[in-house]
């Protein structure tokens, strides 16, 4: 069946009411202003709820409005979002609030369409702040959605399709009621992300739509919603370098562009050194390798590859000067200024420096 074939306009009022009594308590509904509702949306954005929260309040505090934001030095701000990961969200949201600067009086537009226009707003982030910051009939349809009415309906249709995305948000606008149209949309993230978990998880005795559940009904909850499989990752195999200069850390700065654009890391390189070739790469740095460590090995994934790193502590004679293609900090300006990306985690642990979401947890 497809969607549009169920009809959806009964999930409604079960759906509010449902909301209303078990809607969890988040900082950004707190007082949903456009601005807050923008920043909550990105950073939730492939990162689970639980972990956005102390990130959220510290954000906000740090950077309250659209100006701030514009304003803010690009150290600072890569800091603040240290540990969130996928570091182009929030330059996205600095271009965008450049944008709102100039093209907008400062001032987060309201309208779905003029949302959309700027850098890194897509058609759900459009949809979640003008519906739920400015009370506009605008459908929010992210993957909780796609589950929670893919389910309802016992439509089969792969939701990684475009068409099929599109035509849920054009019926779910069908029977979205005026002036609750940020509460829907809510609602049914609530439900997908508290609810009508993925895979076999659902807990459909909790669940509002049990008796209007088609997907219930015909035993085919784990069978949807039905997704085509993403590409698989590559994976690359790295040496990762913790090289310490007396109290200072080496660190690099990657390139302007590509994965990690612009952050800061520990010097490493592709394929797995022996403990000879990573003292030759440490002296052609010309610096002077006065020990080595193995240190354990370690996993990131990306979106599209998989890092799988070995690594090595090395401590060298201090230099006492810098030196050209790197940088030597002091250690509690590292842990003040510099964000490193959580891909290195693993080997930041051996400084004792800690990350930011350490320090908040």
């Amino acid at each position: 069946m497809k969607v549009e074939e169920y009809d959806l306009q009964k999930l409604v009022s079960p759906l509010l009411d449902w909301f209303y009594v078990h809607a969890r308590g988040l900082p950004w509904r707190e007082n949903p202003t456009p601005y807050r509702v923008w920043v909550s949306e990105i950073m939730l954005q492939q990162t689970r709820v639980e972990a956005v929260k102390p990130y959220f309040n510290r954000f906000i505090l740090a950077l309250p409005d659209v100006k701030s934001l514009a304003d803010c030095p690009e150290d600072k701000l890569l800091k603040l979002w240290e540990g969130l990961g996928y570091y182009n969200r929030v330059r996205n949201m600095q271009a965008a609030a450049k944008q709102i600067m100039e093209d907008y009086n400062g001032k987060l537009p309201e309208d779905f369409e003029e949302l959309l226009k700027l850098k890194g707003i897509g058609r759900y982030t459009a949809g979640a702040v003008s519906s739920i910051a400015c009370g506009k009939l605008a459908a929010a349809v992210d993957g909780n959605v796609l589950r929670v009415i893919s389910r309802a309906a016992a439509d089969d249709r792969d939701i990684m399709k475009q068409s099929v995305r599109s035509n849920m948000e054009r019926e779910l606008l069908k029977v979205m009621p005026e002036g609750k149209s940020g509460d829907f949309n809510q609602a049914l993230m609530e439900l997908g992300a508290t609810v009508c978990l993925p895979g076999g998880k659902p807990e459909c005795l909790k669940c509002p739509w049990e008796g209007l559940c088609l997907a219930k009904r015909e035993n085919k909850v784990s069978c949807l919603p039905v997704k085509s499989k993403a590409k698989e990752r590559r994976r690359e195999e790295r040496t990762v370098l913790v090289i310490l200069d007396g109290d200072k850390i080496v660190l690099n700065k990657r390139p302007a562009k590509g994965l990690l654009a612009g952050m800061y890391e520990f010097p490493n390189l592709e394929g797995y050194l022996q403990e000879q070739e990573a003292l030759e790469y440490v002296k052609n740095m010309e610096l002077t390798p006065l020990r080595i460590e193995a240190l354990e090995p370690a996993l990131h994934i990306f979106s599209h590859v998989e890092w799988h790193m070995k690594g090595y502590l090395i401590r060298v004679a201090q230099t006492g000067e810098e030196k050209k293609g790197f940088l030597i900090v002091k250690a509690k300006d590292f842990k003040e200024n510099y964000a490193l990306p959580s891909a290195f985690a693993a080997y930041a642990k051996y400084l004792n420096i800690l990350q930011g979401k350490d320090r908040e947890g």
